[in-house]
């Protein structure tokens, strides 16, 4: 059993904390008062914090769990698309001192926007980390931090049929959240440091594929061929041995 402090616990954090809690304890930092008692009835050890521009760096603490924690997992966003340049510094420099000085596995959950939206398949090396805005702050700081380029999140109350979609004959990038815990998980029982792995379902359906499946239409239209961005998962599929729980993102509602 490992403690293991996730920081973010919303959509994705909430779920990987409840994974992993099945054998390690489990401490996350929450921005709202109003779920901590939920968070508290699930078994988990809460922190209330939040980092962003409504939060001054010298108002930040080292977490004070940080000696008792084995592993931790990043999971608030860093995007340079939706951010500053300057708000990107002032939350890393606001984490940096909540993880001040922590010397245990580290876990960076990015995002596989990272790469450019042309047609043609990517891998980690087509993009280096130090041309990733929020990578690059984390890794400088970090050596040991392991970055997960994370696909589309999916699974539970997410399902692309629910959102208005464009370019449907495109192919996909997603993944299921259990299998991101999957891979965390894996990653814990490997003690990986210094990786960089993109997460995503090794399977790139068209939209109009997955959505007709979601949607049980008896007119279902397979893909022979789908051309489009595609972002490869063969790296880390290769050096864990890891097989996805959920490879095709048309049945991803079948759970």
């Amino acid at each position: 059993m490992k403690n293991i402090g996730i920081i973010g616990c919303g959509w994705l954090g909430s779920r990987i904390a409840k994974v992993l809690s099945s054998t390690n304890k489990i401490f996350v930092t929450t921005t709202s008062p109003q779920k901590i008692h939920d968070l508290e009835t699930q078994g988990f050890s809460p922190t209330l914090v939040a980092f962003g521009e409504d939060t001054l760096t010298n108002d930040i603490s080292p977490w004070k769990l940080l000696d008792e924690l084995d592993v931790i997992i990043i999971t608030i966003p860093f995007s340079s698309k939706r951010e500053s340049s300057d708000s990107i510094l002032l939350k890393w420099n606001q984490l940096s001192e909540f993880m001040k000085d922590f010397t245990g596995q580290l876990f960076f959950m990015s995002s596989t926007g990272v790469y450019p939206n042309l047609e043609r398949e990517f891998f980690e090396d087509d993009l280096s980390i130090q041309n990733a805005e929020g990578e690059k702050l984390v890794a400088q700081g970090l050596k040991q931090v392991n970055i997960l380029r994370l696909a589309g999140l999916m699974g539970d109350n997410r399902l692309l049929s629910k959102y208005n979609v464009a370019d449907i004959g495109s192919p996909v990038n997603h993944v299921h959240f259990l299998d991101v815990a999957f891979v965390i998980k894996k990653m814990i029982e490997c003690e990986s440091q210094g990786k960089l792995y993109n997460v995503v379902a090794p399977l790139h359906p068209s939209k109009n594929a997955v959505i007709t499946r979601q949607k049980d239409s008896v007119d279902l239209v397979e893909d022979s061929v789908c051309n489009g961005r595609i972002i490869s998962s063969r790296k880390l599929m290769a050096d864990l041995e890891f097989k996805f729980a959920y490879p095709d993102p048309r049945y991803f509602h079948l759970e």
